[in-house]
């Protein structure tokens, strides 16, 4: 005789199941210690066991078990409380390879790393638990590496295939296209509203969450959705104490040599006004008029673009060090050079071309390299009153949001500016608090006497979601046993204990329990062994 849905009571509807590390054989049969885990988030007050609805599992061995109930019954190795396989407890209800099912009402975990079986909330297993190969010591991919069943291989950023934890490869590795030197995606903004990217740790406004990853079931799914029965909640991660940000050098002949533009080293004296307050649709400075110092807006756009016949194009890190609660400051006069490019030298100056002459023009005749630009880049969250500040020789412009924050313009030596997003300059630059906005800077140092740069920015924290499970809301979630909510939860017989965690007494919990009219309990669900699934005695056995 099976069991049947119709057969079964609220209570053994609600609450079958058993506790681990008890030994059962009470009544008319017995059942032996077992281990388990539940994979579905479920949506109703029973925790998404569904018990006795032959509907939700399967027998497959004819014995009245029922795989899927969250009980482990005559046959079965577990039972999560589903029917499917892939997670560790199979359709049949057996323990998969490389799992361990240790909880009844939890999912299964991985059994080891380092056993080439991917189980569990392992992302690789390289068959060893050494870290430093690609696949680390908790079997987790590492950065620059990509996984799979043969094993780990390191990833190139810049070939054109996107592997590992790469969001994008267009097949180079210039900034600021659309996708970075590490193969990351430039946030993509408009008004301070950007597009998200699901699962890289950054939870924008318009995300219901982000936790850093895209998997389901841990509270924020694959599409950074709140899952039903979690809450999620944002905390604010610690800031690194480097910060590396990418920056496009592009380096010049001088005026009057081959090939030199006419202007670098050509004519001296700050001027302010020479650029619009707009950047162009290509995110570049404009030239406003024709100033007296600048020969055309024609050569004026080959600073900051790639133009083969007049420059050459480096593409290097700046490296700014944490300054106060959430600030960054790089500063040519104080920093080495290993903090604006690895072959850089320093003279309490800014010259992070000197060593790069295989790359560039050289020094030509100079004692450093004095012709050229830079443009770099970043996204910060507004919070209002930010204070960034500047130095440089020659021009340096600020753009925040598109529009011109800072002008330091001209030949000219060492001139600081800043700027305080509140008030009036908030509004002019259309600041709206805790959205995301991009900071550009563009620099060139054009004339042969000295060079200088200093930047201070700020915003630079970032949200994460930190989701967990929320018992007593009547939803099953698979770091919960069971969940009746708060009302039901009491831990008494046929209820679900305060904490999610285990239940109070039940009937098939193979405890005989006189008091709550139990006749029989032999630890199971199962009709036709002497004891049937409401804990009454069958045949007058």
């Amino acid at each position: 005789m099976q069991k049947t849905s119709s057969r079964l009571p609220l209570v053994g509807l609600l609450f079958l199941g058993i506790f681990p590390g008890v030994t059962y054989g009470v009544g008319c049969g017995s059942a032996s210690t077992t281990t388990d885990s539940p994979d579905a988030t479920a949506s109703d007050n029973d925790g998404g066991l569904n018990l006795g609805d032959s509907s939700t599992g399967s027998n497959t061995d004819g014995s009245g078990s029922l795989c899927g109930n969250a009980r482990l019954e005559k046959g079965e190795g577990c039972d999560d409380g589903n029917a499917k396989d892939g997670d560790g407890c199979s359709a049949g209800c057996q323990v998969a390879p490389g799992y361990l099912c240790t909880t009844v009402g939890l999912a299964c975990l991985a059994k080891e790393c380092g056993d080439r079986i991917i189980a569990g909330s392992e992302q690789c297993d390289d068959g060893n638990p050494a870290g430093g190969d690609g696949c680390s010591a908790t079997c987790q991919v590492e950065a620059g590496y990509a996984c799979d069943a043969a094993g780990c291989r390191k990833t190139t950023c810049g070939d054109g295939k996107k592997e590992g934890s790469e969001q994008c490869d267009d097949s180079n590795v210039a900034p600021y296209d659309g996708c970075s030197p590490t193969c990351t995606l430039d946030p993509v903004c408009v008004n301070g509203t950007c597009q998200p990217v699901c699962g890289d740790g950054q939870k924008l406004p318009n995300e219901a969450c982000d936790d850093g990853n895209v998997r389901d079931g841990d509270g924020c799914s694959s599409t950074c959705a709140i899952e039903a029965g979690f809450t999620c909640t944002e905390q604010i991660a610690a800031l690194a104490s480097l910060l590396e940000v990418p920056i496009i050098y592009r380096d010049f002949k001088y005026n009057g040599t081959a090939g030199g533009h006419p202007d670098f080293e050509n004519v001296n004296g700050a001027l302010s006004g020479m650029v619009q307050n707009q950047l162009d649709v290509d995110r570049k400075p404009l030239l406003l008029g024709t100033p007296s110092k600048i020969t055309s807006a024609a050569t004026f756009s080959q600073w900051y673009r790639d133009t083969p016949a007049f420059n050459k194009t480096v593409y290097d890190v700046l490296k700014l060090r944490k300054s106060g609660a959430n600030a960054y400051v790089f500063d040519s006069q104080s920093d080495g050079p290993t903090d604006y490019g690895p072959f850089a030298t320093v003279d309490g100056g800014f010259f992070p071309l000197d060593r790069r002459d295989g790359e560039t023009f050289g020094k030509q005749g100079s004692s450093h390299n004095y012709a050229f630009t830079s443009e770099f880049r970043y996204w910060f969250t507004y919070k209002g009153g930010e204070v960034l500040t500047f130095r440089g020789d020659d021009d340096v412009w600020v753009f925040i949001n598109n529009r011109l924050a800072v002008d330091i313009g001209g030949v000219h030596s060492a001139q600081d500016g800043s700027v305080t997003l509140s008030g009036q300059k908030a509004t002019d630059l259309g600041l709206v608090v805790d959205k995301i906005y991009e900071v550009a800077l563009f620099q060139a140092e054009r004339h042969t006497s000295e060079s200088n740069y200093k930047v201070t920015l700020g915003g630079f924290e970032k949200a994460k979601s930190a989701c967990v499970s929320k018992c007593g809301d009547g939803i099953r979630t698979p770091d919960e046993i069971c969940d009746d909510g708060t009302t039901n939860n009491t831990g008494a017989y046929g209820k679900c204990a305060a904490d999610c965690k285990s239940r109070g007494p039940f009937c098939g919990d193979g405890i005989l329990d006189t008091a709550a009219g139990e006749a029989c309990d032999d630890g199971n669900s199962i009709l036709g062994d002497g004891c049937d699934s409401q804990c009454k005695s069958e045949g007058g056995r």
